[in-house]
């Protein structure tokens, strides 16, 4: 629910808020399977998913295609970004904490 919400919401016009709704119903349908049947989390992933397709979205975005790829690897980057042992870990040459 969230995520519709969060989709209809955007700041987007009509031809770009149809191609985003579609691309998130598509990606859905093609990491569904991955997220087992807990509300809790189903509801997480899919407002993770629509923050990556809002991410990659523009207003001029209609390729559904597209978008729902772009979006897929946005969540993958992330996923990667926040399951990796350096996630936290100050970049070489960053002073915080010396």
């Amino acid at each position: 629910m969230r995520a519709k919400q969060l989709i209809d919401g955007a700041s987007f016009g009509p031809d770009a808020l149809k191609a985003i709704a579609e691309a998130f119903d598509a990606a859905w349908s093609a990491i569904a399977g991955n997220f087992g049947n807990d509300p809790s989390e189903i509801d997480d992933a899919r407002y993770r998913l629509a923050n990556a397709i809002l991410s990659v979205a523009s207003e001029d975005s209609r390729d559904v295609d597209v978008l729902k790829k772009a979006a897929l690897q946005r969540m993958a980057l992330d996923y990667r970004e926040s399951t990796s042992p350096y996630h936290d870990q100050p970049m070489s040459g960053d002073r915080r904490g010396h």
